[in-house]
């Protein structure tokens, strides 16, 4: 499973991103059998529109095949995208690394 998370920074151990179409980055992390096998960083060219940043960003997570969502906020646009998707969005924040581990043990609130 790939797990897509809002970050501040282009590694594990930056802090997730309070907000998800203007972060700088996304960390992919695909997930298997609780473990985190693989990671990615990918910059958010999206932060650079003037408008439809949210949009712009949600179809990038949709094109790198993410499952889930790990953000601080998200627009209503952006969560409308997801959704249509089935891609579950939760509520995180602190370092990623510690962010992806609440995740693995159930412990993330979901927001859709």
């Amino acid at each position: 499973m790939k797990i897509a998370i809002s970050s501040t920074g282009n590694d594990i151990t930056s802090n997730v991103d309070i907000v998800f179409g203007r972060c700088p980055y996304f960390i992919i992390a695909e997930i298997e059998n609780k473990k985190i096998i693989r990671i990615e960083a990918v910059k958010n060219t999206s932060i650079e529109k003037m408008s439809g940043a949210g949009i712009s960003a949600a179809q990038a997570v949709v094109e790198k095949g993410a499952k889930a969502v790990i953000t601080g906020n998200i627009g209503p646009r952006a969560s409308d995208v997801l959704r249509q998707f089935k891609i579950e969005v939760y509520n995180g924040s602190g370092i990623v690394k510690e962010v992806l581990q609440k995740f693995i043990d159930g412990k993330l609130e979901k927001i859709q």
